[in-house]
């Protein structure tokens, strides 16, 4: 069996600021690490290869040359192949863009038997990529899958999560399946398997190796435009009455009517 693993190397937004005159994300100085939805959806692929020493795993990312250390934490945590899609044309595309970018360079690695993706990546939250990689692979999705098991047949009984509870969804392989956190603990990097990864060679992907025009990636191609990006106002700290039970009331009622809320 052969799965596919979708990935991104995200900044950690824990330590995210936004530039408030640009808008945009301020960048330099943040770690990025590897998009938490991702470690679900590659420990899940990894569970299925432990079960079975048939299964081969390849992981698939779309960035930077930088990206290749997040790829190379993959392969230490078990991955058999790592793929790079990274070419200046790629710059600033939208999810619509990143897809196409994709789905042609998944197309180049022959045939396969299920995608995982995260559900969506911190630094954009659209959960929008991994269900139009599927479209345009024309294969079926499920997104939201919290666990999961394959019959014969290549048959997948799904368990999708919903807000009140979830729905068992029955679909047959090939196909694209987005992972919440519910659905496992993602493993740590293996020692031995840190030192392998740095051996492995990571084979990057440029427009040219793809089956897709320069009109169709990037900035020009995004249809998504961003108005603007902003860090919500911080609300000032609090005032606490600290007398007895009619002077606060008063107190407290003096401030409610200097901000007109009475």
């Amino acid at each position: 069996m052969k799965i596919i693993v979708c990935v991104k190397q995200v900044p950690d937004t824990t330590e995210v600021k936004i530039n408030k005159e640009t808008g945009t994300l301020i960048r330099d100085g943040v770690p990025s690490i590897l998009n938490p939805d991702d470690a679900n959806a590659l420990e899940e692929a990894l569970r299925m290869k432990d079960a079975d020493s048939n299964v081969h795993v390849t992981v698939v990312s779309m960035g930077p040359p930088q990206a290749e250390e997040m790829l190379r934490e993959c392969l230490a945590m078990g991955a058999d192949e790592a793929v790079l899609l990274s070419d200046r044309a790629f710059g600033g595309s939208d999810t619509w863009s990143t897809s196409n970018a994709i789905a042609s360079g998944i197309k180049t690695l022959g045939e396969f038997d299920i995608i995982f993706a995260g559900r969506q990546a911190i630094d954009g939250d659209t959960a929008q990529v991994g269900p139009q990689i599927s479209e345009k692979l024309g294969i079926p999705q499920v997104t939201y899958v919290q666990n999961f098991e394959i019959k014969e047949n290549k048959e997948v009984i799904v368990q999708r999560q919903l807000e009140d509870g979830h729905e068992m969804i029955k679909v047959k392989a090939p196909v694209l399946l987005t992972a919440v956190k519910e659905l496992n603990q993602p493993r740590y990097m293996a020692l031995d398997k840190i030192f392998e990864a740095y051996t492995k060679q990571i084979k990057v992907l440029g427009i040219n190796d793809l089956d897709i025009t320069s009109d169709q990636v990037g900035l020009m191609a995004s249809p998504t435009r961003v108005f603007r990006s902003f860090t919500p106002d911080m609300k000032t700290a609090g005032i606490m009455i600290d007398k007895a039970p009619k002077e606060a009331a008063l107190e407290l009622l003096g401030h409610l009517k200097s901000k007109h809320f009475i």
